[in-house]
């Protein structure tokens, strides 16, 4: 199994990340409501949708939904001192963290 950690800061934010050999751009926002959250966009190296709207929740596999759309690896949340604790505006990046994990 191999796990990397994708660096994140508390903040909405847009990057590029490599995975598994395949340029991914993710979008990272902070839905700011009741049931609210962190919420990720990932798009292909061109920015075309891929898949919109995941919640980031911990314990689960993220993309284990979206198998049909030939990612390789998943996405995991965890925070450091409540492993199933849902990852707040203010940690995510410090107390929260997303791996993708391969096996």
């Amino acid at each position: 199994m191999n796990i990397y950690e994708i660096p994140l800061t508390p903040d909405p934010q847009r990057f590029t990340v490599t995975l598994s050999g395949v340029d991914y751009r993710m979008t990272v926002q902070y839905r700011d409501a009741v049931n609210g959250g962190w919420v990720l966009d990932i798009g292909d190296a061109n920015d075309e949708p891929i898949v919109n709207g995941i919640p980031m929740v911990t314990g689960v596999n993220l993309l284990e939904q979206y198998g049909y759309l030939g990612f390789t690896g998943g996405l995991w949340v965890q925070t450091t001192d409540d492993p199933d604790a849902v990852p707040t505006f203010e940690n995510l990046g410090i107390g929260a963290h997303v791996y993708w994990v391969t096996s």
